[in-house]
């Protein structure tokens, strides 16, 4: 155990079903086959989630990361400032957005200080960081600011070992074409590319088309012949990436979920969440692309309408603490020649 990766566990939104999810693989003794946890918010949230689940597991609370004895069961990092007794469950509020922002913040210094090698974490409520302060589209945009990045990121969708990246995300349709230009498309792609070495190999790329039939050679759209296509090419003249494309959007992920594509650069956001959480929703995470650190999520939100009925299934949890853990194998790995 003393060579897995140390990972921060975050609880996520206490209003939400993190704290059960990180309870019930705690349970399971989940973690330990792919990582050492520490898991990161308030302790008497993380004790309300056992005892939601019904259980219990050996924990200890820590102050400092040199604390950590894994042979005493899980260390808890107490960050003191989430009363269950406070907590109005299945709603959003500010009290337990200022709780997720928390727990980012304390994630990311360790991060930053080399104490944790990335971090997963149960899911968050955006709505309920903005009304704590937070001013940013989303925790990546929060994440990006954080760790100050230069380069593209975005979240990234992820089932078993196929990854979509998108173009353009959280914008109306009637804006998505606007936006698609080399700029944009290139970004997408190095960002497939990127995620794809963190994970430890070199990804073969699918660009998806914007129109039908793939614009029909103009007559449908000339996205595919004025930006897509020569985008690709021009890529793959410089940097010899595994570029391919464009496909025609309806049919590229019947090649794609037989395997014969790690990544598909969708052009908008629900081109690839579709298929993706048609053919798998409970096996779907969401990957922090481009960030420094490896960093992952269940793809399910807080599921508010589960909160306290230990119902709600830990596949997309159990998936994203397993994508996170081996995404820092391979990063320490690259660092150690």
């Amino acid at each position: 155990m003393s060579e897995r990766p140390i990972l921060g566990v975050l609880l996520g939104n206490s209003a939400g079903v993190g704290p059960e999810l990180v309870a019930m693989l705690a349970l399971k003794d989940y973690y330990a086959d792919y990582c050492r946890p520490v898991i990161i918010g308030d302790l008497r949230m993380f004790e309300h989630g056992l005892k939601v689940v019904g259980g219990d597991v050996p924990h200890y609370v820590i102050d400092d990361l040199s604390q950590c004895d894994w042979s005493k069961g899980y260390p808890v990092l107490d960050l003191k400032d989430q009363d269950p007794a406070q907590v109005v469950y299945g709603e959003a509020s500010q009290y337990c957005g200022a709780g997720d922002l928390h727990q980012l913040d304390t994630a990311i210094d360790l991060c930053k200080a080399g104490k944790i090698e990335g971090f997963v974490f149960g899911p968050f409520h955006k709505g309920a960081m903005k009304m704590a302060g937070m001013h940013d589209e989303s925790e990546h945009t929060y994440l990006a600011n954080a760790f100050q990045l230069t380069t593209p990121f975005c979240e990234v969708n992820m089932m078993d070992d196929l990854m979509t990246v998108r173009t353009t995300s959280h914008v109306p349709i009637s804006e998505v074409s606007s936006i698609i230009n080399e700029t944009t498309l290139r970004e997408a792609i190095e960002l497939g590319e990127i995620t794809g070495e963190s994970l430890g190999h070199k990804p073969r790329i699918a660009v998806a088309a914007l129109n039908p039939h793939c614009g029909e050679f103009g007559l449908c759209g000339r996205e595919e012949v004025d930006i897509i296509q020569p985008t690709i090419e021009k890529v793959v003249k410089e940097t010899g990436w595994n570029v391919t494309g464009p496909y025609s959007a309806d049919t590229l992920f019947i090649s794609a979920l037989k395997g014969d594509f790690d990544v598909v650069v969708t052009m908008y956001h629900d081109q690839g969440q579709i298929a993706l959480k048609l053919v798998g929703f409970q096996r779907c995470i969401t990957v922090a692309g481009g960030q420094p650190y490896p960093i992952a999520t269940c793809a399910h939100g807080t599921a508010f309408d589960k909160v306290g009925k230990a119902s709600v299934t830990t596949d997309s949890f159990e998936r994203a603490v397993r994508t996170t853990a081996k995404m820092a194998m391979a990063k320490r790995e690259k660092a150690n020649g």
